[in-house]
């Protein structure tokens, strides 16, 4: 028998803003199947919380999402555990400078494979299942995918192939799935750091003049896959006005 709640598989689950996507999507009523590469302490963590509120809520999915077959193998499982899939999220991606005169082919092949390939082929092998449960599917994008950012020309032509994306399946899947990005700002910084002085020369160029929260992000996820029936193929910037001054 079908789950009888609305089901959502997020990619890049384990933390930082998918995990936060995670826990907005859970208190909303979604059974989730969370996907992680190799943040299994963090993700055990993650569901240990989540299915204490309710248990048998949450599928754990590891995958190297690179692997031609990870993203077929990823919808499959979770329609085996929950019998249906309304919701995609492809949070999952990968983020460093690719300087011109340094970048590699295999910086190249990292970058698109995180941040366009892999969704791409995940929204593929979902949309029978998505048209049938009439379902969305949001795309983690950034304000860079629109606006370059020095040094990082491989990481801004990925983020902008998966903009296009976003509006070209919106275009392929509707009327039955509508196909939505979220471009964050300022929400967290980089884990390997960013200098203090970066940090506010960032901050005095927002319009709101302070950073953002992972839940503003989260917020806009849900938004975008419960509530906007009637938005598609758009990108929301979740920036605080940054975006204005780039």
């Amino acid at each position: 028998m079908p789950n009888p709640r609305p089901v959502a598989l997020v990619t890049g689950a384990a933390k930082r803003v998918g995990a936060q996507i995670a826990r907005r999507l859970h208190a909303a009523g979604y059974d989730l199947a969370l996907h992680h590469r190799r943040s299994g302490a963090e993700m055990a963590a993650l569901v240990a919380g989540l299915e204490g509120q309710r248990p048998g809520s949450v599928l754990v999915l590891q995958a190297e999402l690179a692997d031609d077959d990870a993203p077929v193998r990823l919808v499959q499982a979770t329609l085996d555990r929950f019998g249906r899939l309304d919701a995609l999220v492809n949070n999952a991606s990968s983020f460093r400078p690719t300087p011109l005169g340094a970048a590699t082919p295999a910086d190249w092949d990292e970058l698109f494979a995180a941040n366009a390939r892999a969704p791409f082929f995940l929204a593929q092998a979902a949309a029978p299942t998505l048209r049938a449960a009439g379902g969305a599917i949001v795309n983690l994008g950034d304000i860079y995918g629109e606006r370059p950012l020095a040094r990082h020309t491989l990481y801004c032509m990925a983020k902008a192939a998966l903009l296009m994306m976003t509006q070209s399946l919106a275009k392929e899947l509707g009327p039955e799935v509508r196909v939505n990005a979220v471009a964050p700002g300022a929400v967290m910084w980089p884990e390997e750091g960013k200098a203090e002085h970066e940090k506010a020369a960032m901050l005095a160029a927002t319009a709101l003049r302070r950073a953002g929260d992972p839940d503003d992000v989260a917020e806009a996820v849900r938004w975008l896959l419960q509530d906007a029936r009637y938005t598609t193929g758009q990108v929301i910037r979740v920036d605080g006005g940054r975006s204005l001054n780039l």
